[in-house]
């Protein structure tokens, strides 16, 4: 009985330390992909040795184990190792351009955040990216583009910037509607007032951007 605990739990961490990588594209430090690779090396040499198998043979059962478990969770809606919550019935989410009504318009940063949004459930779910009537339906805009100085020296000049970008946000599950939401999200980026703005203007906004979709990302199907 322990033997199996131990295979299980041993299974289940690793598919969740890989499937985590995977998905949410976390950046590891070499310390921590060295730690996970001694992890999976000691995971397999256990299991060998509650079995009493090879290390080969113990590396192709933990590679079947991981397969099923693979499968298992496609075939059951309504939870991933990701942390996504969606309901089983859900299929489908609709995911509409984000029309720019900030004051101050970036020409690319509709597509940029429409975009990386369909990508995000896409990638992350086993829903299907619709246009328009998913089970889910996510729309908004963009309300805010701005620079302001944050940090001001003893003369009176700004020392740094910060740029916010701030989107409004209507989520509808027709499958949950206690899941509703309408939200706005802001986030920002500091950046040195030496620095010309159009030198730094798309590396901070991929930034912003990736984080704002992270946050609905985790208010429209993460329970956390």
């Amino acid at each position: 009985m322990e033997r199996a605990k131990f295979l299980c739990g041993g299974i289940l961490f690793l598919w969740m330390v890989v499937n985590s990588i995977k998905k949410r594209k976390f950046a590891m430090s070499k310390h921590l992909y060295f730690y996970c690779k001694a992890l999976n090396i000691m995971v397999i040499d256990r299991i060998g040795a509650a079995l009493r198998m090879s290390k080969r043979t113990s590396q192709a059962v933990l590679c079947v184990c991981l397969a099923l478990l693979s499968l298992f969770c496609g075939c059951v809606g309504g939870y991933s190792f990701t942390g996504a919550s969606i309901p089983a019935d859900a299929k489908t989410i609709s995911i509409a351009n984000f029309p720019n009504y900030a004051t101050t318009v970036n020409p690319q940063l509709s597509q940029i955040l429409s975009d990386g949004l369909r990508n995000t459930f896409s990638s992350q779910t086993n829903l299907v990216v619709t246009e328009q009537g998913g089970d889910l339906d996510l729309s908004g805009e963009i309300t805010t583009y701005t620079v302001q100085p944050t940090a001001i020296t003893s003369n009176d000049q700004a020392a740094m910037n910060r740029l916010t970008i701030g989107v409004k946000v209507s989520f509808t599950n027709s499958k949950d509607p206690n899941a509703n939401f309408e939200q706005s999200f802001n986030r920002y980026k500091e950046f040195s007032a030496q620095l010309n703005f159009s030198s730094v203007e798309n590396s901070l906004v991929e930034e912003i951007v990736n984080e704002i979709i992270e946050d609905i990302f985790n208010k429209a199907v993460v329970n956390w």
